[in-house]
């Protein structure tokens, strides 16, 4: 029996508006958080396409339960992203054309890749998370908590059940594919897939959303764009667009820490790895039980605020 729980939350993204930069703290996580989100919808699309198409060929009980957990959490997690894209939509109508891209890319993969190097994909994909998640959510105080607490309780709740579903897309990988060296030949294709489609979104943002709402250049995420764009300042006759200041999103953060999450995304493409044996974050374990308990989670830092000012007018 599989241990994974389908949690269906909602975040209240129809309340009021939708900020841009919903962490004012740090512009370059809000825009790189946003593309992930974009990323997420049509993403997640293509698993849920592509799990009962897979599903005729997994012969273990046991995987076909985990493989339909698995597209049932992910599934939950694209509606809710839907949401989140719909109330940065509202105040940016043009972005619904970057999301219609973005999903498109994902439509086009379902159409014409194999069903193996899409399996391919979700393993190689999900593989990073938990060393990358981990980061994140180690350090959550800075890069969560300042935030609209809609936006940080979507993105914890998505990242710790990211943690929770960790060996679920190479189990079914290799219960359909069983092929450890095809999925490391093709990762380089696969991640220049991600960063393209992080890329196109990063772009778009850079165009649709005024830098007075976005506070930074929303490529600040490619550090080669920062380069680039350095360099073609300083060359003469060339204009370069003002699309704001570059920041690093985690410039902040523990270089010892950063470099601990980038050997977990190398380890996590060498066959043999089982992303099982990865170290958790803390603050998964955390959300578990306070999920448990019956805390609303789609509040994750308010809801106790929000508790003592319904008990002080009573």
């Amino acid at each position: 029996m599989t241990d994974l729980i389908v949690r269906k939350l909602r975040f209240a993204f129809a309340s009021h508006p939708v900020p841009f930069v919903w962490n004012e703290t740090n512009p370059a996580f809000s825009s790189m958080a946003n593309a992930v989100s974009f990323l997420a919808i049509g993403f997640e699309k293509m698993i849920g396409s592509m799990i009962p198409e897979a599903m005729p060929h997994i012969g273990d009980p046991a995987v076909a339960e985990e493989a339909d957990a698995f597209v049932r959490q992910e599934g939950q997690h694209a509606m809710a992203h839907r949401q989140h894209a719909k109330g940065l939509i509202k105040a940016y109508p043009a972005l619904k054309e970057t999301l219609d891209s973005v999903v498109a890319a994902f439509d086009d993969m379902t159409a014409n890749k194999p069903l193996k190097y899409r399996l391919a994909y979700t393993a190689d994909l999900e593989a990073t998370f938990t060393p990358v998640f981990k980061l994140m959510l180690d350090h959550d105080d800075t890069l969560f908590a300042p935030g609209d607490d809609r936006v940080a309780s979507l993105f914890l709740w998505h990242f710790v059940e990211e943690v929770e579903h960790r060996s679920s897309a190479l189990t079914i990988y290799d219960a359909v594919v069983d092929d450890p060296w095809y999925r490391m030949r093709v990762a380089p294709s696969i991640f220049k897939h991600v960063m393209g489609i992080i890329r196109l979104a990063s772009e778009d943002f850079n165009r649709h959303v005024p830098l007075s709402d976005r506070k930074v250049d929303a490529m600040s995420t490619f550090r080669i764009r920062r380069r680039t764009k350095a360099l073609r300042q300083r060359l003469p006759f060339t204009q370069v667009r003002d699309d704001g200041p570059f920041a690093d999103a985690f410039r902040h953060l523990p270089r010892r820490k950063q470099l601990v999450a980038l050997s977990g995304i190398v380890r996590s493409q060498i066959p043999g790895h089982d992303p099982a044996n990865e170290q958790l974050p803390a603050l998964a374990q955390e959300w578990f039980d306070r999920y448990g308990a019956g805390y609303d989670v789609t509040q994750w830092y308010t809801a106790d605020r929000d508790d003592e000012r319904s008990t002080a007018h009573v």
